[in-house]
């Protein structure tokens, strides 16, 4: 969401989730629009300028990925060392709710089943399948031979019924002449 400088580089936090974070934390106050503004232009700014600092610790580490150590250490640089202990409480928090989801999506170790079972299973399947293909494909080669069968006897009855239509035609042609 562009800010109302009207400069699309520059980025803020969704009004929404600062809403909601004020209404959780003041419960019983509220707050102007103004102040709002000023609240989602500071976490903006405080974004941008630890996210700035743990750039150039990365940076200077010779690293192309920011790492939270980085943060961390770009946090100490700025003077808000007092925030340290809280954000690697967070951090740890933010890591074993990842690993859960993880967990959690694994679908192998949701399942129960040995590794080794579920290849069984699988290769089971590939036969099934490959035995179906098999049998259809039998099938499409068994009906086009009897399509060919079909219209061989069509061909020759076709064929039988104009040499008998043409002989017939002689004997006619015959019977006239006499």
């Amino acid at each position: 969401m562009a800010s109302s400088s009207g400069n699309d580089d520059d980025l803020t936090i969704p009004r929404a989730a600062i809403n909601k974070m004020i209404k959780e934390t003041l419960p019983n106050v509220r707050v102007a629009n103004d102040a709002r503004e000023l609240v989602v232009n500071c976490c903006t700014e405080f974004i941008h300028l630890v996210s700035s600092e743990a750039n150039e610790i990365c940076n200077k580490s010779e690293k192309k990925t920011i790492s939270p150590e980085h943060v961390i250490n770009a946090l100490e640089s700025l003077g808000f060392g007092s925030y340290i202990t809280e954000v690697k409480d967070v951090l740890q928090e933010c890591k074993s709710v990842a690993l859960k989801r993880r967990k959690a999506s694994s679908r192998l170790e949701n399942l129960g089943i040995p590794e080794e079972e579920l290849l069984r299973q699988q290769q089971e399947l590939f036969a099934k399948a490959r035995q179906q293909q098999a049998e259809l494909a039998q099938q499409e080669w068994l009906q086009m031979q009897q399509a060919a069968e079909q219209a061989h006897m069509a061909a020759t009855s076709a064929s039988a019924g104009q040499q008998a239509g043409s002989s017939q035609d002689e004997d006619d042609d015959d019977d006239m002449c006499l």
